[in-house]
């Protein structure tokens, strides 16, 4: 099947300030796809540009085989879009703002509105004026959520939602994923990508420095290693794979191996007889630290 969206060496310029460098990644139907960066790095200039609000200076993007900018009419139709910050029409109350979204895509409240009401705790009867953030992006999240579409499209979207929220709303995108939709998630909250996408891309500086699935990018780095043996653990320090070594004891340290030279590494401890031993793959966060620490395509040791 054909990528439900896919963006081909995107660029944007504002005057001499280049904010998009070179933005290239596709998203599969019925993926949720993690879209991951610091505040500054191009993550909502790239959304934008994907929903037909900016215009790319060079590259293309296209969305249901369609071009993001020219064709942005009829691609709205098809996806539900929540922002990072959320604005309402102030007079109306919340339940207004939810039918009216609803029906600016030919929609309709339905028993699975009132559902979501009722798990994002939203009460609809007060007007929007009255809302603070966490409460508007709930208004945008149940008319989301409500919308029958192809692709979903979320930036930032737990901003301001408290860890219950957060919950209903990751719930919510597995239940998207379940019946075949496709997710792009642009969140700053590791541990939230992290359960829930298929495959992430990290931009740094309006370029794309690294895209894959989270097994594949644990390939490419370390796992943390506790170790106690009977014997010193003389040596092992001086091994190239072996990083950040900390001895506590003679026999007892802590130490970061590189993914491919862990049965080397084991192998090489259980000549110093292993008594105890835990090792732990990278976490989201420790990829992110990792390659936004790189300077000139070589990681701290």
């Amino acid at each position: 099947m054909a990528d439900v969206l896919t963006v081909d060496h995107l660029q944007k310029k504002f005057g001499k300030f280049q904010a998009l460098k070179d933005i290239t990644f596709s998203i599969h139907p019925g993926e949720v796809f993690g879209f991951i960066g610091p505040n500054g790095a191009g993550k909502s200039t790239t959304i934008r540009t994907l929903l037909g609000i900016l215009r790319p200076t060079a590259g293309r993007a296209t969305i249901f085989g369609q071009d993001a900018w020219a064709d942005a009419v009829s691609i709205h139709k098809r996806i539900a879009y929540v922002p990072g910050d959320v604005n309402l029409w102030p007079n109306l109350s919340g339940g207004e703002v939810i039918d009216f979204l609803l029906r600016l895509n030919g929609q309709w409240h339905t028993a699975r509105t009132d559902e979501l009401i009722k798990d994002f705790d939203l009460d609809v009867s007060k007007k929007a004026r009255t809302y603070s953030k966490g409460n508007r992006q709930k208004v945008a999240l149940v008319a989301a959520f409500s919308s029958q579409a192809d692709l979903y499209i979320f930036d930032e979207p737990t901003s301001g939602l408290d860890p219950l929220m957060e919950e209903v709303f990751q719930r919510e995108v597995l239940a998207l994923k379940q019946t075949g939709k496709s997710v792009l998630l642009s969140s700053h909250i590791l541990s939230e990508v992290e359960r829930m996408c298929d495959r992430i891309a990290i931009i740094r500086q309006g370029e794309i420095i690294e895209v894959g699935s989270l097994a594949e990018m644990r390939q490419l780095s370390r796992s943390t290693v506790h170790v106690t043996t009977q014997q010193p653990l003389t040596g092992l320090k001086a091994l190239p794979a072996v990083h950040q070594f900390k001895a506590k004891t003679p026999t007892q340290a802590v130490f970061s191996v590189d993914a491919e030279a862990i049965g080397q590494t084991i192998t090489t401890l259980s000549r110093l007889g292993i008594t105890q031993l835990t090792t732990t793959p990278p976490t989201l966060e420790d990829l992110f630290l990792r390659y936004y620490n790189q300077e000139g395509g070589k990681d701290e040791q």
